[in-house]
Order: C-alpha cells, then sequence, then structure tokens
C-alpha cells in the first residue's frame, strides 16, 4: 500500500504539470525555481546525513560503494549503447567543445556537491528542535516533479515525437536493460544488498536529486547518499567523455548522461555532435526521465 501511495506521489505532480497549459513565463519559472530546489534539497540530504550515528566510521564503506557502483552502472551502459552503435550505426556530425565551457559546466556540478557538505555542517550544528519536518523531502519531491512536469510540457515536445523517434526508443531500452544489470551485478559483490535495492539504486540513471530523495526514504540517510554521488559521478564523466565518444559511438555519447541529457549535459551533446543528434538526445532523455523514478519507487517497495 505503501509503495503505490509513493507512486501516486511521483506520478500524480508529473501528469499535473504536463496537464498545465504551456506558459512561457512559467516554464521559464519552473526552469528556474529547479535550479533553487536542486540546491535546497542537497542541502537537506546533508542535514540528513549529518545526523547519523557514526558517520564517520562509515564513510570509507560509502566511498567503496559508490566507486563500486558508479563503475559497474556507467560501464555497463556504455558497453550497451556502444555495442548497439557497432551493430547499428549512426553517422553524426563532429564538432569540438570549448575547453572553457566544460570548466563552466563543472564548476556547476562542484557547487552541488558543496551544497551538500554544507548541508552536512549545518546539521552539525543545528538544535535537534530545528531540525526539518518529517516529511519536508516528499513534499519537496511532489514540488521537483511537479515543476519537471512544467518544464517537459513547456519545452514543446509531444509524446508523439518521443516515440516516433525510433533510435531514441531503442536507445533508451539498451540503455535502462544494461544498466539494470550492473545494479544486479552491484547486489551479487556485496552481501548487503538485495536484488531488489540493487537494482533500485541502479535506477536513477543520472538523476540524483530524486534518486537521493527516494533512497534515502526507502533505505536510509546512507544509501540516500551512495545513490546521489552514484549519480552525480555519471554527471561528471558525462561532462568530459561524451566528446570523446561522440565520433566513433553517437548513442553511448549521448546516453552517458542518463537523464541529464535532456537538460544539463544537452549543451555538450550538441556541441560535440552537432544540431542532428539533439533530436536524438531528446527522445532518449525524455522517456530516462519517465522511467527512472517508476522503477526507482518500485523496485525500492520490493524489498
Amino acid at each position: 500500500m505503501q509503495s503505490l501511495i509513493t507512486l501516486f506521489l511521483v506520478l500524480m505532480p508529473l501528469f499535473i504539470g504536463f496537464a498545465i497549459p504551456s506558459i512561457p513565463k512559467l516554464t521559464a519559472f519552473a526552469d528556474k525555481g529547479l535550479t533553487y530546489l536542486v540546491f535546497i534539497i542537497l542541502t537537506l540530504i546533508g542535514i540528513e546525513l549529518s545526523q547519523v550515528e557514526g558517520l564517520g566510521n562509515q564513510l570509507g564503506e560509502i566511498a567503496l560503494y559508490v566507486t563500486v557502483l558508479s563503475i559497474l552502472t556507467i560501464g555497463t551502459g556504455l558497453f550497451g549503447l556502444m555495442l548497439f552503435d557497432r551493430l547499428k550505426p549512426w553517422d553524426t556530425k563532429q564538432s569540438t567543445a570549448k575547453s572553457k565551457q566544460h570548466r563552466v559546466s563543472i564548476r556547476g556540478s562542484l557547487v552541488q556537491v558543496v551544497c551538500v557538505v554544507i548541508g552536512m555542517v549545518i546539521g552539525y550544528f543545528l538544535p535537534a528542535g530545528y531540525m526539518p519536518p518529517e516529511n519536508t523531502m516528499t513534499v519537496l519531491l511532489m514540488i521537483l516533479i511537479l515543476l519537471v512536469g512544467i518544464g517537459l510540457k513547456g519545452s514543446g515536445i509531444t509524446l508523439r515525437e518521443v516515440l516516433l523517434n525510433r533510435r531514441g526508443v531503442e536507445m533508451s531500452i539498451i540503455f535502462t536493460l544494461s544498466v539494470l544489470i550492473g545494479g544486479l551485478l552491484f547486489a551479487l559483490i556485496f552481501t548487503d544488498v538485495s536484488w531488489t535495492k540493487g537494482l533500485a539504486l541502479a535506477s536513477g540513471f543520472g538523476w540524483y536529486s530524486l534518486s537521493a530523495i527516494v533512497m534515502t526514504d526507502a533505505y536510509g540517510a546512507i544509501w540516500g547518499s551512495v545513490a546521489l554521488f552514484n549519480d552525480l559521478i555519471r554527471e561528471f564523466f558525462a561532462l568530459i567523455f561524451i566528446p570523446v565518444f561522440m565520433r566513433k559511438y553517437p548513442s553511448a555519447s549521448v546516453g552517458l548522461g542518463g537523464a541529464t541529457s535532456l537538460d544539463f549535459t544537452l549543451p555538450i551533446i550538441q556541441q560535440s555532435g552537432g544540431l542532428k543528434v539533439v533530436p536524438l538526445a531528446i527522445s532518449f532523455g525524455f522517456i530516462i526521465n519517465i522511467v527512472s523514478p517508476v522503477l526507482m519507487v518500485v523496485f525500492s517497495a520490493l524489498g
């Protein structure tokens, strides 16, 4: 029953966002609000982490989990899409991205890590009576999904356009299955991780703000932080290696960013592959943005 409620809380705001008429000012407000909301969520995650007893003793274990999970989920997704590029080649025009733009993007990712650290510092000194209410994360999750829905609707993308991009649909299926295999391998390596938890952790697909909330709610702040940093590492990796893979493996290059291919890493994708690759990135990223929250909630509800 709880899993159905959680799934409802995730999907309802998304459908509401899609139902709201597209207004340019509202879309701009949603995009800007989403940026600030992510910073707030990351800070609150830091505060929750600071309340975990014996956190210092568990940092090494968290680092191990994050390292292995990142290697497996990024590696399996990359392998699956590289194989797809080999079996079904797709030519794209290549252009070189400027290094300055890469530095700016990576600096933006570092800000997100800083938010978590700031939250941990605040949580360490904050009196117990001033801690955020218990349901704060749930409320923020619903607002986050609502703003995403408004942003997707305002982008002018229709489901028809997304689903008619055959390669984008094929990529999303291959990427999802490949990364989930990485999650199963993670569960096989660590005996304290069930197969459902491994699949849930893998299902973030780069959407760090959402995966951190869902995993924290399902498994606690430690696993929420593992999901957060796993998806942040995907973002770092994508920003650096999208131009590297674009010439020979365009599908793999687009898929590196996972859910962020629709927004955060899209400029790098366009700079590296040209305008021809943008519809593919939008189709793939759109589908992954829809699939990710559903899979996370379903797998975490199973155990």
